[in-house]
């Protein structure tokens, strides 16, 4: 057994708890079930993308340890970093992707009023995030961002930290959903669940989109301006998304799975 096997066998989710506020620990429970929520959906990239969440009170944010499978992510195994992308907590000791802190750790800082980035790299994303038409309003899906939806041209691997100013320059200060051109797409929210929903309906539009055109015969019926700012602003308002029902739905699914994220 390797090193950085006994350190995750050694993981107690109970020291983890106790040394935690009620507020960061039930942070920790909602984005490890982010994590194991996005290994159902088939979202994950071997080791690779990252989710994130502001720590409840303070400039902290947590973020997956870099060598874990989606599926093994629990409350307790989560890193806590600072601003400057140093560690304040690593309970496994596999330390964090450093694209991971370029992407996220410029977009915390300046939207405070997000609590909540994921970020993917699934096919779908990835191919509507090369067509240059981006993604077209095709599906009710597609809709859900239509009116927020940002675009980010693509620099290499996001190791470098001067490109962090055009990330968040790109997003703005509105958007909660983003296009990394030929890279993949980005999620944020108040909430944990607001930005998984974001990017379950995203991603699905961009599976919508490939289906729609895979068969290059097809000539797509794209909707109106006016009918898509219309579904946008439906989704946004009452009757439309309702994220105080979704989550708890979603949590309840992965119970019944017997996914033990809260360890």
């Amino acid at each position: 057994m390797t090193e950085q096997a006994r350190k995750l066998k050694s993981v107690d989710a109970s020291s983890v708890r106790a040394r935690v506020s009620s507020e960061e620990w039930e942070m920790r429970c909602d984005l490890a079930a982010a994590y194991q929520l996005a290994a159902q959906y088939k979202w994950t990239d071997l080791i690779y993308t990252h989710f994130t969440a502001r720590v409840p009170g303070s400039d902290h944010i947590l973020i997956n340890p870099y060598g874990l499978m989606f599926d093994e992510i629990t409350a307790s195994t989560l890193v806590k970093i600072d601003h400057a992308g140093n560690v304040v907590d690593d309970p496994t000791g596999l330390g964090i992707n450093h694209a991971g802190f370029v992407i996220h750790g410029c977009i915390h800082q300046a939207r405070p009023e997000i609590n909540c980035v994921i970020h993917t790299h699934t096919r779908a994303g990835v191919a509507v995030s090369a067509q240059k038409c981006g993604l077209l309003p095709i599906s009710q899906h597609a809709l859900r961002t239509y009116g927020m939806l940002t675009y980010h041209d693509y620099e290499g691997i996001a190791l470098d930290m001067d490109e962090r100013t055009r990330i968040t320059g790109d997003l703005g200060k509105s958007s909660k959903a983003m296009i990394m051109r030929n890279h993949g797409l980005l999620s944020l929210g108040a909430t944990v669940c607001e930005a998984f929903e974001l990017m379950y309906y995203l991603d699905c539009a961009c599976q919508i989109q490939v289906d729609a055109l895979a068969s290059g015969h097809v000539d797509v019926n794209l909707l109106g301006e006016q009918t898509a700012q219309k579904g946008f602003l439906q989704f946004e308002g009452v009757g439309g998304s309702n994220l105080e029902k979704e989550w708890p739905a979603l949590l309840r699914m992965l119970d019944r799975r017997g996914v033990n994220y809260r360890n």
